[in-house]
């Protein structure tokens, strides 16, 4: 369902010019006769304007350290910030080779539970207090400190204290200065993690490559309700070795031997390109942007996967396997596409979830009305061929970069690394994508909304003018789309379900989505457009 140039004013009417002049540039809608349709992101949002977005300190430890697993993880900073990055994400873990008995094998955090005192006087020493007692309480391969905003402007010093700290246990302490007005959104403290796990991490570990033939990390796959070991059985079952999930249920020692691979898979673009270009740099190492939401762009992704490897053994033990799965999940898929077909979502995510998902939810039968992201940059929206022109801004220069060069030791070139012939890499490079994402927009359809950023008041407005089935994005949004009649996922921790990842996980979610849209309750709830007296008295008032 297409929104007319009136229903779009009407939804900026209500801003100053000022802000509807911004607001304007982050919606857009799709147009198949545009060839390259631009849209604003990562700008600052608007002081005033509800946004979904978290921190830069969200980002960092919220998404990308905060699930490795046989670390402890302190947050320097009040108890709120250390309580929101804490329960809220479902990145499941479980004990391996890698994490001994002995070890933990689920990720903690603990917070210094920074108070006034510790804001006049500095909290230095009661940082260096706690990275002693965990030590001695659950002996971490590794500890993380990551700043909030207080230690930014109070000017404590965590790299000094996290050098003494290593010097005093011979474990290794990660300082992240990520407080959280580092960036414009979470995506500063994605930058912030990828660049100190690269610089400190990636690449200093010992262990002796794989001797297996296909050996993959997986990048950007946080393991919420299992997705990664839905992945790994899938990929197992092919014959693949998987050397890495990037973070979810991952170990300190893993990452350490990240480089120790053939061909990286990045899932998740926002959240982890920055590593995947910089292993490229350093060790030579390809990477390929993947989907494995939606039985459809499972399948896809793994065809090409195959091919970057150029075997026909695999190629063909790919399709065995797809056969296989197809076989099993395809007549329960259709039974609940019964119910589905037909349906409109509404689906606002983070990282490149919302691109994700269309795949997914079009299985069904349904078609995305509207999509956006919270925190993405240009390139999620329109593909990497737009990152020459973006121009760098003040917040972006927050964040240094690194300037890598090829490993002395350890560069090895694509070809090498996909044992093939610079000839044949070259051959199959020019039918497979490598280091490319081609952006959520292209596969969208014509008339559907691109949402960048958005707030209560656009959600809210785009509800009623749509009257979507159904609506997926954070628990910010949810029970107010819930008192709207509509019913809505949780897709930052499933609601505790999942998997949605692979074969499994779309039969999860189909069975999901179908309950939701069968659920009697929603029919006993009056959305505020059909409230008749509500409209009554907002007309009195």
């Amino acid at each position: 369902m297409a929104i007319t140039e009136e229903q779009m004013e009407e939804l900026l009417s209500h801003y100053p010019d000022k802000v509807k002049k911004n607001r304007k540039k982050h919606l857009v809608q799709k147009n198949s006769a545009e060839t390259c349709q631009q849209i604003e992101a990562n700008t600052r949002t608007i002081p005033g304007i509800i946004s979904q977005r978290g921190c830069a300190y969200a980002g960092c430890k919220g998404v990308v350290i905060g699930p490795i697993k046989d670390m402890v993880h302190i947050v320097h900073g009040p108890v709120g910030c250390s309580y929101y990055a804490w329960g809220t994400r479902r990145n499941k873990a479980r004990a391996d080779d890698a994490t001994p008995p002995e070890k933990i094998f689920s990720p903690l955090c603990f917070t210094t539970d920074m108070q006034e005192s510790d804001i006049v006087f500095g909290g230095d020493k009661k940082l260096a207090k706690m990275i002693d007692e965990v030590v001695e309480i659950f002996h971490p391969q590794a500890v993380s400190i990551c700043a909030t905003c207080p230690v930014g402007l109070i000017g404590d010093d965590i790299n000094a204290v996290a050098r003494a700290a290593e010097e005093r246990h011979g474990i290794q302490v990660l300082s992240f200065n990520c407080e959280g007005y580092k960036g414009v959104s979470q995506s500063a403290g994605h930058h912030i993690a990828n660049n100190n796990l690269m610089e400190h991490v990636i690449g200093k570990g010992t262990t002796e490559k794989n001797p297996d033939e296909y050996v993959i990390n997986i990048l950007g796959e946080y393991n919420i309700g299992g997705d990664g070991w839905e992945l790994e059985r899938i990929l197992a079952d092919i014959g693949y070795t998987l050397n890495c999930i990037m973070t979810g249920d991952a170990s300190y020692e893993k990452i350490r031997n990240l480089h120790k691979a053939d061909l990286n898979l990045v899932q998740c673009h926002r959240s982890i390109n920055y590593i995947a270009e910089m292993m490229e740099t350093k060790y030579g190492i390809p990477w390929l942007k993947v989907n494995f939401i939606g039985v459809t762009a499972t399948i896809a992704s793994l065809r090409e996967i195959a091919q970057c490897f150029g075997n026909q053994e695999l190629i063909e033990r790919t399709e065995i396997i797809i056969a296989r799965e197809l076989a099993r999940v395809t007549p329960v898929l259709e039974q609940y596409k019964k119910i589905c077909q037909g349906k409109t979502a509404f689906v606002f995510v983070g990282g490149s979830r919302s691109h994700h998902y269309q795949a997914l939810l079009r299985d069904l039968g349904m078609d995305v009305v509207v999509a956006g992201y919270e925190f993405a940059h240009r390139d999620d929206y329109e593909g990497r061929q737009v990152i020459p022109t973006i121009k760098s801004d003040a917040d972006s220069k927050n964040i240094p970069e690194l300037h890598l060069t090829p490993d002395e030791e350890l560069y090895q070139e694509a070809h090498v690394h996909l044992k093939m012939s610079k000839e044949k890499y070259e051959e199959i490079s020019s039918r497979i994508a490598f280091s490319n994402y081609t952006g959520m927009i292209p596969e969208m359809k014509n008339g559907e909304v691109i949402l960048d950023d958005a707030n209560h008041h656009e959600v809210e407005e785009l509800i009623r003018m749509i009257h979507p089935d159904l609506f997926f994005s954070g628990v910010r949004d949810k029970y107010i789309v819930h008192k709207m009649g509509i019913p809505a996922k949780q897709m930052h921790s499933y609601d505790y379900s999942g998997p949605y990842a692979g074969f499994n996980g779309s039969l999860i979610f189909a069975e999901d989505v179908a309950n939701a849209l069968v659920t009697p309750a929603w029919k006993l709830v009056t959305p505020p457009w059909e409230d008749t007296n509500r409209r009554r008295s907002d007309s009195n008032a």
